[in-house]
């Protein structure tokens, strides 16, 4: 079938940014403080907050790049494997939750400042923003694929406008407008889902003609890739969500324990659908188009629908893009904030003047954002080297506040540092040896430095605390 633009589907995308941009500025009215900016006022109810955990969540990187590229690169198989770490790293964020409330940070650099001190703190704020502005820039992108679609407009010129509706809607209302919105934008992501994939599947001519159409590797357990290239395409996700502070801060922001404990269960529940969903669709669209870029593989499907569930799908594809862009990009300005200026610039900055520079930074790392995405040839690879900078070189020494109580300052420090320079070592001096993810080698290093540099200073860091407190 022969790709072509459906400009009429822009009606959907118009109607969907109108109805965000209206919320948003109805929900910055009642912004009283710095607070309320970040963590909306810890007063996000079970839907709301399961809704916003689903659609920051699952975002650009699922739609143009994991499920999605998955499907349509290497098969079915590969592709439906890529939800096992989301469910994993749920079941773990709810054992963890009342620990995440407990603390009251607005960051995690604050939490590992609790416990490792004030050197970990400013690594992990560099971290973030490094691993943040790369997520933001493939939702950009995203938007760039869906506006060429439906318009013909060149992918540059859509991921300008992405970048602009995504860098208004973080800096007028913060978490406090960026929940609803993704509440909203959360459910019309499952709604659109469930419809398309019955209809895409009748439109390719039946599961049997899609599966015809498909290279034979696809219907492999890897899809031709190798155990290893496998795995380092599973565990990126995995580090990032049990690390992310955008969950992080989510959790923070609810009600209590019981309203956090039955968001994460609804999100786990949406997630057994949504990811599923996506899988099928593009490897749907695989059968239909097999010459694109396989990041638009999903959103290819919308010009082979009917207009109706075309245009849902596209809206809900824009919703999955906008929402996750904003919500990483609020995160990451937090830190500049709260863990660099308010540490170091401006100590007795008011709280009038830390909300100003927050949406001040939220402006800038867009821009960067923006500009980082031109360095990547692809969704997927912008999307792996971002998870892994944050799995690897924050989620070991994140997860050992909690379920580690001996891990201490060196241990945590050290791990960081470790994590980075395995990551980018790997990435970008050596090239990706052997076409396999740094994580495979990061993820281990960072594991291994905690643990090896934690009990071998154990004692003389005990020993220096006790001095010290004499």
């Amino acid at each position: 079938m022969e790709l072509q633009q459906n400009p009429n589907l822009l009606w959907f995308i118009v109607i969907y940014g109108l109805i965000m941009v209206g919320i948003g500025i109805v929900m910055s009215k009642k912004v009283a403080g710095s607070e309320d900016f970040v963590l909306a006022g810890k007063s996000l109810g079970p839907f709301v907050l399961m809704g916003t955990l689903l659609a920051t969540w699952t975002g650009s990187g699922s739609i143009s790049g994991g499920e999605t590229s998955m499907a349509f690169s290497y098969g079915i198989l590969p592709s439906l494997m890529m939800m096992l770490p989301t469910l994993v790293g749920i079941i773990i964020l709810y054992v963890i939750a009342p620990k995440i409330r407990a603390y009251g940070k607005f960051t995690v650099s604050g939490i590992l400042e609790a416990k490792y001190g004030r050197t970990s703190r400013n690594i992990a704020s560099v971290i973030i923003i490094l691993a943040y502005v790369g997520i933001v820039s493939y939702q950009m992108k995203g938007f760039g694929f869906i506006l060429n679609l439906t318009t013909g407009m060149s992918v540059q010129t859509g991921t300008i406008i992405g970048a602009a509706m995504i860098i208004f809607l973080a800096m007028i209302g913060g978490l406090r407008s960026v929940s609803q919105t993704d509440a909203i934008s959360g459910f019309l992501m499952v709604g659109g889902l469930i419809i398309t994939v019955p209809t895409i599947i009748a439109v390719a001519g039946g599961w049997s003609e899609v599966v015809a159409n498909v290279p034979e590797s696809h219907m492999s357990s890897t899809g031709g890739l190798t155990s290893i290239q496998m795995i380092g395409y599973l565990l990126p996700s995995l580090f990032l969500l049990l690390g992310d502070q955008n969950m992080y801060q989510r959790l923070a922001s609810s009600k209590g324990d019981k309203s956090a404990k039955r968001a994460q269960l609804g999100w786990l529940l949406a997630m057994l659908v949504i990811s599923p969903s996506i899988s099928l669709i593009a490897f749907a669209s695989r059968s239909l188009f097999p010459n694109i870029d396989p990041g638009m593989a999903l959103m290819a499907t919308t010009v082979a629908m009917p207009m109706a569930i075309g245009g849902i799908l596209l809206a809900a594809a824009a919703s999955f893009i906008i929402t996750t862009g904003n919500s990483y990009l609020l995160s990451a300005a937090t830190n500049l904030t709260y863990d660099l200026y308010g540490k170091y610039v401006n100590k007795d900055a008011s709280d009038k003047k830390l909300l100003s520079m927050t949406r001040i930074f939220i402006a800038a790392l867009g821009i960067f954002s923006y500009l980082l995405i031109s360095y990547f040839p692809t969704v997927l690879s912008v999307q792996m080297y971002a998870y892994t900078v944050y799995g690897a070189g924050l989620t070991p020494a994140v997860l050992a506040v909690f379920f580690w109580k001996r891990v201490n300052a060196v241990g945590g420090v050290s791990s960081m540092v470790a994590g980075v320079v395995a990551t980018l070592t790997w990435e970008i001096i050596l090239q990706k040896p052997f076409d396999v993810n740094s994580v495979v080698v990061a993820v281990p290093v960072a594991v291994i430095v905690l643990i090896v540099a934690t009990l071998l200073t154990t004692n003389n860091y005990q020993t220096r605390s006790v001095t010290s407190n004499a």
